[in-house]
C-alpha cells in the first residue's frame, strides 16, 4: 500500500500518534531489518504514548496549577522542616484513593503552594482529575456566580474533581457567604474526594478565624480529622534565593 493513503487512513481513524511513527519509520534507513511484529509494536507504542500525553495535557489545562512544579524537583535540603519520608509517601497518591486530605501550613515563602502544585501535577500524571483554586479569588467568584446562574456549575467542578487544591486559605476573614460556600464544598467532598489546603495560619487558630462556631465545628470536622499534616517553618525561600543571586559589593 502507498504511504500517503496509509497515513490518510490512520488519520481518519484518529491514530495520529501511529501515523507520525509510521512516517518516521518509512523515512528511516534503519528499519529494513524490522519484522512485521516489530513495526506493529513500535506503532502501537507510539500511539499509546501519544494518547497518554494528550490526556495529561488536558488534565493539566483543566487543573490550572499556579506553578510548574514536579515532585522530582522538590528541594529537601532547604531548612524548612519538610518531612521527606512523609512527602514521598504522599506522592504515591494512596491518600487520594482513600479520600484523605492534606494540610500544608507555614509562613509565607516556604513553598507551600509549590509543594501543593507538585502533588497536583503528580496526580495529573497518575490519571487523576485535579483543580487548583486560590481561596481569596474563589469566594468572591462564587458570590458573583450566585447572581448570574453559574453557581451550580462551578460548585459541580469544585466538588467533582478527585483532588481540589485550595491555596492561600486565611489571608482574609470569611464572611457569611464564604463560610457557607466552604462548608458546601467540603460537605460534598467529605469521604468522596481529597482536598489540599495551604495556609499561613496554624490549624489551632482556624476555629477562631472561621468566626461562626457552628460553621467552624462543621468545617473543621470535615477537613482536619482525616488530614495528613505538613507544618513548615523557616525563612522565605524566595528571599534566600534572591539574596544568593544578588551582586556582592
Amino acid at each position: 500500500m502507498l504511504t500517503h493513503p496509509m497515513l490518510d487512513q490512520l488519520g481518519q481513524l484518529g491514530l495520529s500518534g501511529m501515523a507520525q511513527a509510521f512516517a518516521e519509520l518509512e523515512a528511516s534507513d534503519e528499519t529494513a531489518a524490522l519484522t512485521h511484529a516489530d513495526w506493529l509494536g513500535l506503532l502501537l507504542d507510539r500511539e499509546l504514548t501519544h494518547r497518554r500525553d494528550k490526556r495529561l495535557a488536558a488534565r493539566l489545562r483543566y487543573a490550572r496549577l499556579r506553578q510548574q512544579a514536579s515532585i522530582e524537583d522538590v528541594d529537601y535540603r532547604a531548612p524548612r522542616g519538610l518531612d521527606r519520608a512523609l512527602f514521598q509517601k504522599l506522592t504515591n497518591g494512596e491518600w487520594i484513593d482513600t479520600h484523605d486530605n492534606l494540610i500544608l501550613c507555614g509562613p509565607t515563602g516556604v513553598g507551600k503552594s509549590w509543594l501543593a502544585c507538585a502533588l497536583g501535577h503528580k496526580a495529573c500524571r497518575d490519571n487523576r482529575s485535579v483543580l487548583y483554586q486560590r481561596v481569596p479569588k474563589l469566594f468572591p467568584e462564587l458570590a458573583l456566580a450566585r447572581g448570574d446562574g453559574r453557581y451550580a456549575r462551578i460548585l459541580r467542578g469544585l466538588t467533582g474533581v478527585q483532588l481540589l487544591i485550595l491555596d492561600d486559605w486565611g489571608l482574609e476573614p470569611l464572611d457569611a457567604g464564604a463560610r457557607r460556600d466552604l462548608y458546601d464544598i467540603l460537605e460534598e467532598r467529605y469521604g468522596r474526594r481529597s482536598t489540599i489546603l495551604t495556609s499561613q495560619i496554624p490549624v489551632d487558630k482556624w476555629h477562631a478565624f472561621i468566626g461562626d462556631p457552628t460553621y467552624a465545628d462543621a468545617i473543621l470536622d470535615r477537613l482536619v480529622h482525616n488530614a495528613h499534616r505538613i507544618d513548615l517553618a523557616g525563612d522565605s525561600l524566595r528571599r534566600r534565593r534572591a539574596a544568593r543571586s544578588s551582586p556582592k559589593d
